[in-house]
């Protein structure tokens, strides 16, 4: 490996430039401008909204990026005002809009579009899109629907599996103590899904109700005419914000649940070859994925069950069931397969194919088996083993068809961090919503224990399309396959978040990302490139890599309720030798953090440290020092583990 990758690769695992938001200030309101919309509207340093922005979308779901032109700023003291030109198109079709947005210190905000369709255009959506942050969970709300009726409604706590509020004009809430605001939407009638589903720290409001025929063409010449004017009243209580964050640990919260790493049948191979290494991390399970539509036959079987032992892990078997009319019998063979190998599968998770896909709400559910007696024929299939039963594909389709319970013996269900967003603040923001998607779990599977996993950032499968983005580019992009940022620090801090939420929530397994591949903790070479890693001497460990072995180690142990700023991810434990505390900065400025006392050790991985690192997968050993005071600083996505005697 060359002596020094770049920071942006350290970081971030890629070396793509990222311009920052402007930020755009009127009195006590302020907004971030980022590529022709808004997100992080703020009043007196209170979110109020989370994004508002006019999109435009192809047949698929697909999001275009605008070419922006004749973009003009006018700031003053006491408003601003943006205007712009935007082309959404492709070699097929073209649509074109102009953009105003203006902001006062009255804290009034409007945002207006206007646009026409240069070519007949075929779009799943194309309008505005307001997201409410995941913060108004069980806040009430006054909704004025588009006939002008009001009702008294509440943001949902329990994720909601489709639309919580329809038919739409305008939604008023308290922000914050004292701060009310009001977002009014005009143009088109406009519905609300709870984006906590997918990971988006948000409740979506967007155009056009998906009750109407999709995709839709807007003819050659027809226009669009669509505004949000946000009112903000009132006012915050002001307080003093600590210097840094402040760490509290309190008592007792369950265990630390084991940790399991997720195996693609392409990747038997490399986990092999990587197995004195991987061996190391001290994962639990090793989830196997068994799919014949994909090719998938006997000596997968075989090799998941050989990938398992020679990394320590117990072999959990993930099985797609392919027949709709048969498929009593292909989980009766798949069973006398799996006994012919010695029943080597102390759990089994089971899905039909039609299941990995998704069925939006109005739309017909495709042809599947029965749920009970798909159930019922795998647990004559697998007698001895645990049955588990949920989605291979995301918590939202599992969240709108749920498994019949009573037949199994363990709920589970995956997520990815880029479905609708590839940005990184996206990605970590996603974290804020995982505590609900716990209780939502946790609900659905009553006194089941429920997993979650394997889960990473990219997407191992995609349920609204053919396959993820393949990223020969190596960018940032939702709905990605291989992610830069599993590579990088920001990588290792989502990790930490993710297993820490879901933690705290109950979870009662937990896997992340894989073993090698576009998931791995080991670097091993692939189609797509790897910065740095790739170099004369693969084989280095991404950061991740330590943190998944700490919170291994932390198995079954003690673990004690937390608390830290919205800018620190953490987890707390009674390790072998005393309290154990994790820390991740989740942001990308520095974060000074008061730790709640003198601490035995540090281990901390950073920009500094990446380098030793990715070299020694004992790092988590070699790094370890004593620290000095009872402050800690963490710089731009830095985890540390602080041990106290």
């Amino acid at each position: 490996m060359s002596a020094q990758p770049s920071l942006a690769v350290r970081l971030f695992g890629t070396d793509e430039p990222v311009t920052p938001p402007r930020i755009l200030k009127a009195g006590s309101l302020t907004a971030e401008f980022d590529a022709g919309n808004l997100r992080h509207i703020r009043h007196g340093g209170v979110e109020v909204i989370r994004a508002v922005s006019f999109i435009v979308r192809d047949r698929n779901w697909g999001t275009y990026n605008p070419r922006i032109e004749n973009l003009a700023v006018d700031e003053r003291p006491d408003g601003f005002v943006v205007s712009y030109d935007a082309i959404a198109s492709d070699a097929a079709q073209s649509f074109r809009y102009r953009a105003r947005i203006e902001g006062s210190a009255a804290g009034r905000l409007t945002f207006e579009a206007k646009g026409q369709a240069e070519t007949d255009f075929l779009t799943n959506r194309t309008g505005f899109v307001v997201l409410h942050p995941s913060a108004a969970a069980g806040k009430r709300v006054e909704v004025e629907h588009a006939d002008g009726s009001l009702e008294q409604a509440t943001f949902p706590e329990i994720i909601d599996p489709v639309q919580p509020m329809m038919n739409l004009r305008s939604l008023t809430h308290e922000a914050a103590q004292g701060l009310t605001v009001t977002c009014r939407m005009e143009g088109d009638v406009y519905e609300m899904e709870d984006q906590r589903n997918w990971t988006d720290a948000s409740y979506k409001t967007y155009v056009r109700p998906l009750a109407l025929p999709w995709p839709y063409t807007l003819a050659r010449g027809e226009t669009l005419d669509q505004a949000v004017r946000v009112t903000v009243t009132g006012g915050a209580a002001a307080g003093a914000r600590p210097a840094g964050a402040q760490i509290r640990i309190g008592g007792q919260q369950g265990v630390v649940p084991p940790l399991g790493l997720g195996l693609d049948p392409s990747e038997i191979q490399d986990t092999l070859a990587k197995a004195d290494v991987l061996r190391r991390v001290g994962a639990k399970a090793l989830i196997g994925s068994y799919d014949p539509s994909r090719g998938h036959g006997d000596e997968a079987l075989a090799g998941i069950v050989k990938a398992a032992e020679a990394i320590g892990a117990e072999p959990w078997l993930e099985a797609v069931i392919v027949s709709v009319e048969g498929f009593a019998e292909e989980i009766a063979a798949l069973g006398r397969k799996v006994e012919a190998l010695g029943s080597p599968f102390p759990t089994v998770l089971v899905s039909p194919l039609p299941d990995l896909k998704c069925t939006l709400p109005g739309s017909p559910w495709p042809p599947a088996p029965p749920p009970r007696a798909f159930f019922e024929a795998a647990r004559r299939a697998f007698p001895k083993a645990r049955l588990g039963g949920g989605m291979f594909s995301l918590f939202t389709e599992m969240n709108r068809k749920r498994p019949p319970v009573d037949l199994i013996d363990l709920v589970s269900f995956t997520t990815t961090a880029t479905l609708h967003a590839g940005d990184d603040v996206s990605i970590t923001e996603g974290l804020e919503c995982l505590p609900a998607m716990a209780l939502s779990a946790a609900s659905i599977a009553g006194d089941k224990p429920y997993a979650v996993g394997p889960s990473a950032i990219g997407m191992r499968m995609n349920p609204y399309g053919e396959a993820p983005l393949a990223n020969p580019g190596n960018i940032r992009q939702a709905m990605n396959f291989n992610d830069p940022r599993h590579r990088g620090l920001l990588g290792a801090t989502w990790a930490l978040g993710f297993f820490a939420r879901f933690a705290a929530g109950g979870a009662s397994a937990i896997a992340l990302g894989g073993a090698t591949g576009a998931f791995g903790l080991v670097h091993a070479p692939h189609p797509w490139p790897q910065p740095w890693f790739d170099d004369a001497q693969p084989g280095g460990v991404f950061p991740m890599f330590h943190v998944l072995r700490g919170l291994a180690a932390l198995a079954g142990r003690t673990m004690r309720a937390v608390e830290a700023s919205d800018t620190v991810e953490a987890l707390a434990a009674e390790g072998e030798q005393g309290l154990e505390l994790w820390l991740a900065n989740r942001t990308g400025a520095e974060q000074r953090v008061a730790l709640p006392g003198p601490a035995r050790d540090l281990f901390q991985l950073d920009a500094d440290s990446f380098v030793v690192a990715a070299r020694d997968p004992d790092a988590l050993a070699s790094l370890t020092r004593t620290p000095t005071g009872t402050e800690l600083t963490l710089p731009a996505y830095a985890v540390a583990r602080v041990r106290f005697a």
